[in-house]
């Protein structure tokens, strides 16, 4: 029947796209680092080095995912068009939906998976440390980065990544001044790398009792939790260390003493800060990592020899080159600027709903069309 066979011909011209991802994955290869690494997890004395023994265990996993993702697919594409030949021969036109249904989840599985392939950075792999700052706008701006807060967590846990809050500093009146999560899953920093930047509001204010209409601006640094096993030289001379009494949301949580700890990276100017850990010392050893990890973010994308050439991290955060726009009022639309992807279901989007921002952004990046920030 013609319907059939213009879903089998559909189904097959995703033949060699599927064969190019299985290519591209490196399939053997992959295959044959999880026996070495299996046969060495079977060793009597593995187990010696806890941290050496989690870390072949994890590469094992992220191995293993990537073979059954492609193994997955390859089914797939062999029962469907098992069923299409099957629906086809016995002329079941009861099964043209449920053919056509699954040929486009295929496609768009397919598509999914082969941005995997994308992720090729040296610190794609790694976990995510995002870091949200309040724009000009007092009450405005610091309620958008709590609305910004909460759709990153809720795309996290759509795709199962843990959220761990490291530092936040409450609004005035409502909202944050500025937060720190770290996103911990395989791949977590090569997804969302992309997010980097500022991000613009535009809606009727709750807070402004006229109903004016009212522009947001929210910035958000995007950087690979970095191993502590990457040597950085900082020197002593060149930190401010400075501690602070921990904020939150009161209750047992909240601890009383002055445990917090803010670090300025005084070169550069760059300043983290934690006070998510119980002690002051496990404060400051997040903090470094922190440092650690900003300070090769930022000599990578800016392709500097060393870390020392890094003058200054000022020019980042520009209010005027924002790199997507969320617009609730006089029409509803989230539009990133450098892809031109946008979706005019604004309230799905901020209920984590990103995934096509993501992966135009990871597809225009990998063909070098991403276009300059508005």
């Amino acid at each position: 029947m013609l319907q059939f066979e213009e879903q089998k011909l559909k189904l097959m011209g995703c033949e060699s796209e599927l064969l190019d991802f299985g290519d591209s994955l490196g399939l053997e290869t992959l295959k044959s680092e999880v026996s070495r690494l299996e046969y060495e997890s079977a060793n009597e004395d593995f187990w010696n080095d806890l941290e050496n023994s989690q870390k072949v265990l994890q590469k094992i996993s992220q191995y293993k995912n990537k073979i059954e993702s492609y193994d997955i697919l390859k089914a797939q594409y062999e029962d469907i068009l098992t069923l299409i030949e099957l629906a086809d021969e016995e002329e079941d036109v009861s099964l043209i939906d449920e053919v056509s249904e699954n040929v486009e989840k295929f496609i768009s599985e397919l598509g999914n998976a082969r941005l995997i392939t994308l992720l090729k950075g040296e610190y794609d792999a790694k976990n995510s440390i995002l870091t949200f700052h309040a724009g000009a706008g007092g009450t405005e701006a610091q309620d958008w980065v709590q609305m910004l807060l909460r759709m990153y967590s809720r795309w996290c846990e759509r795709h199962g990544f843990k959220v761990k809050i490291l530092d936040f500093l409450d609004g005035e009146e409502a909202g944050i001044k500025s937060a720190t999560i770290l996103v911990e899953g395989i791949n977590a920093y090569g997804y969302l790398k992309g997010e980097n930047g500022v991000h613009r509001l535009v809606r009727i204010s709750p807070f402004d009792s006229s109903g004016r209409r009212h522009t947001s601006f929210a910035s958000l640094e995007v950087m690979p939790e970095i191993d502590d096993d990457v040597t950085i030289e900082i020197k002593a001379d060149d930190l401010r260390i400075d501690t602070y009494r921990s904020s939150g949301a009161g209750g047992q949580k909240v601890n009383k003493t002055d445990s917090a700890i803010r670090i300025t990276h005084i070169p550069t100017g760059i300043v983290v800060s934690c006070q998510n850990e119980r002690s002051q010392h496990q404060n400051k050893e997040v903090a470094m990592k922190m440092l650690k990890s900003k300070l090769i973010e930022i000599k990578e994308r800016e392709h500097l020899d060393k870390v020392e050439d890094i003058k200054g991290i000022h020019k980042e955060i520009a209010w005027g080159s924002q790199i997507r726009s969320y617009v609730f009022m006089p029409y509803t639309l989230a539009k990133d600027h450098r892809t031109g992807f946008e979706s005019g279901n604004i309230n799905a989007v901020m209920d984590g709903d990103i995934d096509g921002f993501i992966n135009a952004y990871l597809k225009a990046a990998s063909l070098g069309t991403l276009t300059t920030q508005e």
